[in-house]
């Protein structure tokens, strides 16, 4: 059997998801890392799935994947940085209050953490996918 992507990009409104996203702190910062990963990209956001808003895409195994992208989860922000987190090892001793994975950072609030540097980080791995992945 196959790998079969679960999670796709859709035609549903992302403004809307952000506005339905409870409680206040958790959509205010939702809207601003949606501002700041759309002003990186420099294209509009696309829902994936139900959950993830990504910005371009690239081919993966199984099918494609936005090249950028968070998830306003309940318990944290959840930043999909698709080039890992090797190159930002400099980034990261500035950042703040935030944990990663191996291609997520987590987030819980905003206020935990330098936005300059979050908007950097985002920069390099966009960059990094764009000569990785190019079109």
């Amino acid at each position: 059997m196959a790998n079969t992507q679960k999670t796709l990009p859709t035609n549903a409104s992302v403004p809307a998801f952000l506005a339905a996203l409870e409680p206040t702190r958790r959509r205010e910062d939702a809207h601003t890392i949606a501002a700041l990963l759309q002003q990186v990209a420099g294209c509009p956001p696309v829902l994936w799935g139900s959950t993830i808003i990504g910005y371009g895409q690239y081919p993966t195994k199984t099918g494609p994947w936005p090249r950028l992208g968070f998830s306003p989860r309940k318990a944290q922000h959840v930043v999909y940085l698709m080039d890992g987190f090797d190159g930002h090892a400099d980034l990261l001793a500035r950042l703040g209050k935030a944990s990663t994975g191996v291609s997520c950072l987590y987030v819980k609030k905003l206020a935990d953490i330098d936005m300059d540097v979050l908007a950097e980080m985002a920069r390099r791995s966009w960059a990094l996918m764009a000569a990785r992945f190019p079109g």
